[in-house]
């Protein structure tokens, strides 16, 4: 037996690793992507409270954001035009924006399928076929009204896309593509045959922010936060998961508790995304993939940094909407297709496609 006399020195515990090179520069890229990200949202913030149809001058802004904030009516058309269309229209793009980049990444790490968006596999199309029957059919127009729709169609879409893709990247994307096209013409028909469904559903189906209050976001904003806290939950399960069910298993993670986490997680933040904004098209496929490029494959690091991207990129495209044509705005969701039908073709042709 060894024994050890009092003279003898204290034997120390052993040391923690330092961290190598390769883990340090990994840590520091991360927080500079973090930081970089952090600058673009609150530089498109600033922009979608200044620029429009109308430039209100900085000053105006702050002289309009101070009025709300201290329930003082605008003092003139400028402060009104900040506090009734611009800050309502900013605060449902973050939000909005949010929800896209959190269920983008996690339908992309549970089916381990670059080309998943909830758009791409019907899951939008869903939602958006049970807003119409409620309008049509129930007569909802309150925001509230139109989230539980919403919820009830991504549900059902997600089931039956699941159920019958069997979470295989190629089957997945052929039942979305299909069901897809299954629900576009009943959509119409639907709206052909009711003229009142149509002129309330044509703004919102183009993806857009305007039109919308903030009383739609102190009705959704509880199920928005659901779908972040599942989605952070789900970060380092989802990194498990990309090696493999078989891996993540034998790691001891419960892959059926990751999937059913993950399916929550999707319907819910597919339900409120297009309740606040409509079908809003490719935002949810581009924000996951650069913010992969950007950060790497671990999802510890690329779910904050696509939840910081999704409003980046929304808010970019509903000002650069308001921007682009004179006198006039085209929609966010027409400017975020045509940034993401790019990068949709460039992922099918393997050109961007990286490890989910």
């Amino acid at each position: 037996m060894l024994t050890s006399s009092a003279d003898d020195p204290p034997i120390a515990a052993a040391a923690p690793t330092p961290p190598t090179a390769a883990v340090r520069r990994r840590r520091a890229r991360f927080l500079a992507v973090l930081g970089t990200a952090v600058a673009l949202l609150a530089l498109v913030v600033v922009a979608s409270l200044l620029l429009g149809v109308r430039t209100v001058a900085p000053g105006e802004v702050w002289a309009a954001l101070g009025a709300g904030a201290a329930g003082r009516s605008p003092a003139n058309a400028d402060q009104a035009v900040v506090l009734q269309l611009r800050v309502p229209r900013t605060v449902l793009g973050l939000l909005a924006g949010l929800a896209l980049g959190c269920v983008g990444t996690v339908i992309q790490g549970v089916t381990r399928n670059p080309l998943a968006d909830p758009g791409l596999l019907g899951i939008t199309p869903g939602a958006s076929l049970a807003v119409v029957v409620g309008v049509s059919f129930f007569g909802v127009v309150t925001p509230l009204g139109f989230v539980w729709f919403a919820f009830a169609g991504a549900a059902l879409a997600a089931v039956v896309v699941f159920a019958i893709g069997r979470a295989q990247p190629v089957r997945l994307a052929l039942v979305g593509a299909a069901l897809t096209a299954f629900i576009t013409p009943v959509i119409a028909l639907l709206l052909l045959s009711d003229v009142q469904a149509f002129n309330q559903y044509r703004f919102w189906a183009v993806g857009s922010l305007a039109a919308r209050g903030l009383d739609t976001v102190s009705a959704l904003w509880p199920f928005l936060a659901v779908g972040v806290a599942l989605t952070a939950l789900l970060a380092p399960r989802l990194t498990l998961l990309s090696m493999g069910d078989d891996v993540a298993a034998a790691l001891g993670q419960d892959v059926r508790v990751t999937r059913a986490m993950a399916a929550v997680a999707i319907v819910v933040l597919a339900g409120v995304a297009t309740a606040f904004a409509g079908p809003i098209a490719l935002v949810g496929l581009v924000v996951p993939h650069a913010a992969r490029r950007l950060v790497g494959p671990d999802y510890r690091r690329l779910a904050p940094v696509a939840a910081l991207l999704g409003p980046v990129v929304l808010l970019g495209a509903d000002v650069v909407g308001r921007l682009i044509v004179p006198n006039a705005e085209l929609e966010a969701g027409v400017v975020a297709a045509f940034v993401g039908a790019p990068v949709l073709v460039a992922v099918a042709r393997g050109r961007l496609v990286a490890e989910v």
